[in-house]
């Protein structure tokens, strides 16, 4: 039986929901917790994760449903629970501490703080009897001899969590301009990790970590190196034949707990496939790979068929268990295959490299490939058309029969910042392929977040059961403003455009920090922590810093700001030096000194003819380029006093506001951006 509900019944998030009957005395972060912790002088207990998490299962039900252990968190502290999805700048603080302390982060993260939120000690899963003793010694020594000792302890940590991150990394603004010879030193930098023979870096485990892989794609295009086309290659098919992507639904898990990307951590998050979305696409725009095709394809039909809400917006996540057991829901035995696909199991448990004792535990199969089609064909006397049908039926009848396993749980908040990297990954997708759903998901989506995500004309984070909670965070703000650029770019339709420079006018009112020339990731009008951090590292997302950078650029040359390009080149001038020692930890930054290099191009299109022309130009991989276009006139800059010529559709290609002679042809226009 469970025990009666806590504070956390009236929250929003799943993951907060989960704990609502834990008999720990749980309350969600706020003032309602901070000030009885004040008032009653016990140290808080902060346990931060979110509702995919596996290990943040394993601990509740070891601990947080333990009613001894319970009785002993109540006893000696306020326990609070953070939903980290919902509230990355208090994981971002408390992260940085635990850094601070020495220690290794990951989720869940467990903190201990004084009464004025100050953390002291903290650590990630702790099995029971670590978690009691740990308990056990805290607890009853703030409240008795050491309390002195710990509160200095944590005096000292909130002292470190004020340094900027330009401090920490030491790495003052560099007075050099950009170069090509420090270009290749990045690049050069970055190849050191590879992992030549299974794609990606040479680490276990393995995540995707689009925006270094896209930063490849726009390092290969200025420097023509075989080299980074080949490791793009070999990762993007090595993901794509692995474990990590789902052979049968689509779409990626969240990363590969080896180094062969077979076996992933199953939960399945948005914010990975939107980026991946970007990725596999621009990837097939300069190849053509059938490969990269079926995967885009395949992502946008698993986050249709499994993540889309009703009203437009997708879902945050799926768990990586069902049924209690992680993997449950997608792994296969040999005798489930044959009772599924009769006769052709052989061939499928062939292409799919299954085997009788199972290539993972228990008996179980992860489906995964290692040949393409057409190489599965010849070894097996088979056309590819043939092949292709045979997989299609394969995966549609393993999908019927994967619908009626119990489903692992849904995390059904909706993010703003996950949902514009979506509607950006959904544009991408649109413009290689010029799938007419991929467009009208992205608009839809984004016509969501223009509508229900903002309230009093604040922008918010989190929506669910038709309310929209939490103010935005620079991470919102940022890939917000990058989709609504991208959508003007896709449709030009004008509203998009104003929609962004709207955006971008209260981030710079309220995020940014004049003295060291970046933003901070909370609002000047917010809660206040005890530190106010800024994100400058790229990893499975972008750093919402390097994200305002591009926008700020592309939106400069479209409005034709020099304050917003100038600020964007500041920018990365103070990150120019770190970028080039450690590119993998700073590859969207890497992005835009790509873009920096050289002038980017700026294209103008007017005339009846002029979404054609955008269709046609958008085949291509143009990476350093802003768009704009009309059918008839316009106010906005580049396209101001643009006009057709001899009453035909007419492309204008401009550099550093020197335009070309005014064109008729995609054609025609593609050869000028090649003089670049």
């Amino acid at each position: 039986m469970s025990a009666p509900a806590n504070r956390l019944q009236h929250e929003s998030s799943p993951y907060l929901l989960q704990h609502a009957h834990n008999p720990v005395e749980w309350y969600p972060w706020g003032e309602e917790a901070l000030a009885r912790a004040r008032a009653e002088q016990k140290p808080l207990l902060v346990s931060i994760g979110y509702a995919a998490c596996h290990w943040c299962h394993v601990m509740e039900r070891e601990s947080f449903e333990n009613p001894q252990i319970a009785a002993l968190m109540n006893a000696h502290f306020v326990c609070v629970k953070v939903d980290r999805e919902e509230r990355p700048d208090v994981d971002q603080v408390y992260m940085e501490a635990l850094h601070a302390m020495g220690l290794q982060g990951g989720w869940p993260l467990n903190v201990f703080l004084t009464p004025e939120a100050k953390p002291f000690y903290g650590g990630t899963y702790f099995p029971p009897r670590n978690w009691l003793q740990l308990l056990t010694s805290i607890g009853p020594g703030y409240a008795g001899e050491h309390r002195t000792e710990l509160d200095a302890s944590a005096e000292q940590f909130a002292q470190a969590l004020q340094i900027s991150a330009l401090e920490k990394y030491r790495v003052p603004a560099s007075a050099e301009g950009l170069s090509a010879a420090r270009f290749a030193e990045l690049t050069e930098n970055l190849a050191a990790k590879f992992d030549r023979q299974k794609g990606g870096f040479d680490r276990s485990p393995k995540f995707p970590l689009p925006v270094a892989w896209q930063f490849l794609l726009r390092a290969q295009v200025l420097t023509g190196s075989p080299e980074l086309l080949d490791q793009l290659g070999l990762t993007l098919r090595e993901m794509a034949w692995g474990g990590l992507y789902d052979q049968v639904g689509g779409g990626f898990a969240r990363y590969s707990t080896d180094a062969d990307w077979l076996v992933p951590h199953f939960e399945k998050m948005l914010y990975d496939n939107g980026q991946l979305l970007s990725l596999y696409a621009e990837a097939f725009q300069t190849t053509a790979d059938p490969l990269y095709r079926e995967v885009v394809y395949g992502t946008v039909d698993f986050l249709e068929r499994e993540l889309l809400s009703p009203e437009g917006g997708f879902y945050s996540a799926l768990d990586a268990d069902s049924e209690g057991v992680e993997g449950q829901f997608y792994r296969w035995t040999r005798e489930e295959l044959q009772a599924v696909l009769g006769d052709e199991e052989a061939l499928a448990t062939a292409y799919y490299r299954c085997t009788a004792l199972g290539n993972w535990e228990h008996g179980a199969n992860i489906l995964h490939r290692r040949q393409s089609d057409a190489e599965f064909a010849q070894a097996h006397d088979l056309t590819p058309e043939v092949v292709a049908t045979l997989v299609h039926g394969w995966r549609n009848r393993l999908l019927a029969a994967r619908a009626t396993r119990p489903r692992p749980a849904l995390d059904d908040k909706i993010l703003t910042s996950w949902n514009a990297l979506t509607v950006q990954g959904l544009l991408d997708a649109y413009r290689a392929f010029a799938e007419p759903r991929f467009l009208a998901l992205a608009r839809s989506c984004a016509e969501f977040l223009r509508t229900r995500l903002v309230v009093d004309g604040r922008l918010h984070r989190s929506y669910k059961n038709g309310r929209a909670t939490i103010p935005a965070f620079l991470e919102d703000y940022a890939l917000l403003i990058q989709a609504f650029i991208s959508l003007y770019e896709a449709t030009f339709a004008e509203e998009w455009l104003y929609e962004a420079q709207h955006l971008t006018t209260s981030v710079l009112s309220h995020f940014f920090d004049p003295i060291e020339q970046q933003f901070f990731y909370t609002a000047d009008n917010g809660e206040v922590l005890i530190a106010r951090p800024k994100e400058l590292t790229d990893n499975v997302l972008p750093a919402s810093n390097s994200v305002m950078a591009h926008n700020l650029h592309r939106l400069g040359l479209h409005l034709e700001d020099a304050d917003y390009t100038a600020l964007a080149t500041d920018m990365l001038r103070q990150m120019q030096a770190l970028v080039v020692q450690q590119p993998a930890s700073f590859a969207h930054w890497a992005s835009l000194y790509a873009a920096l290099l050289q002038p980017t191009a700026e294209i103008a299109i007017v005339g009846p003819g002029a979404e054609e022309f955008r269709r046609e130009l958008s085949r291509y991989f143009l990476p350093n380029t802003v768009l704009a276009g009309t059918q008839a006139t316009s106010l906005l800059p580049l396209l101001r006093n643009r006009e057709t010529r001899n009453g035909r559709t007419t492309m204008y290609v401009c550099f550093n506001r020197a335009c070309q002679q005014p064109v008729h042809s995609v054609t025609e226009a593609l050869a000028q951006l090649r003089q670049r």
